[in-house]
């Protein structure tokens, strides 16, 4: 048997009834504004999981008889970001919320990092990233100081210029950055962000690398003890810090995410396989490009038939969200949401309505496997 989480990164469907602890404007709901803001989706594969029971989504019915067991997942967990949400899924509670830095990263943290670069950073502002290298990547060209940025999220981003950084420098002042970065400053990630191009046409490029904060036992650890292998998709390696995880594999973007684990599925008899598309928040949400996150929506939906094919009967998998992104907010900043969970396999789909706990997920990897 193999069971896939597939996780569609800020795909929320609905404000939490705290959104204006976390700074968040009312009416946030990233798939159904899409929806509605593009004027309908095509998404006959998701309608047909009852997606549409989520939430009002034009062009996605609440069809009668759902093949999936669909419902919104309420996150226990303090926060809106990568971390919390993901390992909320894998069973691990945030009681206290990472540190942020509304206005920039305070004297000891910059003059420390200072020290591992060499060089004082440039910014130290929350920022939109394509926004910051179009800015200061001119400063950063002539100067070689990288770009040290944050946003409302608990992240330590760091962006150079691949022809000026090497990638290995670059990678190697994160993760001593990673080491640096103790309470009371300890972010949950800190991330590599490297990009290329000329001022004017600057380009992040799909070589970016999240070092996170490391974590609990979760589900993973339960999992490889139990003797199932753990297959990461994409970020999900970095986000868990590799522990728990037999293998894992890179990507360029969610097609090839998707293509990613269709492999894994044409080659591995049982196993988890976890996957996150990360277009959705990095591409669309942030950015706040409507149209794009519409567009690949309906190209994950046109991908689905695919995947059904190679699922073989008593295979399972749950289509959810770590947090929201709704592209229709004002700022660039995630949004506390609902999450979907959609769990399609050899069970009757029915309406679970709002269910507590994105380890919700987690639990049903478990009991699929046998595992307490």
């Amino acid at each position: 048997m193999r069971f896939l989480t597939i996780v569609l990164d800020s795909g929320g469907v609905g404000a939490l009834p705290d959104f204006s602890d976390y700074g968040d404007a009312s009416g946030a709901d990233t798939l159904g504004n899409v929806a509605r803001h593009v004027g309908g989706l095509r998404l006959p594969s998701f309608e047909r999981f009852g997606i549409g029971h989520l939430t009002s989504m034009p062009g996605v019915a609440a069809v009668k008889r759902p093949t999936a067991r669909v419902g919104r997942l309420r996150e226990r967990s303090r926060g809106k970001d990568t971390i919390t949400g993901h390992w909320e899924m894998a069973g691990i509670i945030t009681t206290v919320p990472f540190p942020t830095y509304p206005n920039g990263f305070p004297p000891e943290v910059v003059e420390a990092f200072t020290r591992i670069t060499g060089k004082a950073p440039l910014g130290n502002v929350p920022a939109s990233g394509t926004e910051i290298i179009e800015a200061l990547g001119p400063d950063h060209l002539a100067t070689g100081r990288p770009i040290l940025y944050t946003s409302a999220d608990s992240v330590f981003q760091v962006a150079a210029h691949e022809d000026v950084i090497p990638l290995p420098t670059l990678y190697d002042w994160c993760e001593r950055a990673r080491t640096m970065l103790v309470e009371p400053n300890n972010v949950n990630r800190v991330i590599a962000r490297p990009f290329v191009g000329e001022p004017g046409a600057f380009v992040r490029t799909p070589n970016r690398r999240d070092y996170a904060i490391e974590p609990p036992p979760s589900v993973l650890d339960r999992l490889a003890t139990a003797g199932i292998g753990v297959h990461a998709v994409g970020k999900i390696c970095d986000i868990y810090c590799g522990h728990g995880i037999a293998s894992s594999v890179r990507v360029s973007d969610n097609r090839d995410a998707m293509e990613k684990t269709f492999d894994i599925l044409e080659r591995v008899d049982r196993g988890f396989i976890f996957t996150n598309l990360n277009d959705f928040d990095s591409k669309y949400g942030h950015r706040r490009d409507v149209r794009g996150y519409a567009d690949a929506l309906e190209s994950l939906d046109a991908m689905l038939p695919r995947l059904e094919r190679l699922m073989r009967p008593g295979d399972q998998v749950i289509f959810t969200a770590d947090h929201g992104c709704d592209p229709t907010a004002p700022g660039t900043d995630h949004t506390r949401e609902f999450v979907p969970f959609v769990h399609a396999g050899p069970h009757h789909g029915g309406v679970l309505g709002d269910v507590e706990g994105l380890d919700t997920v987690g639990k049903t990897v478990l009991a699929a496997f046998g595992v307490s």
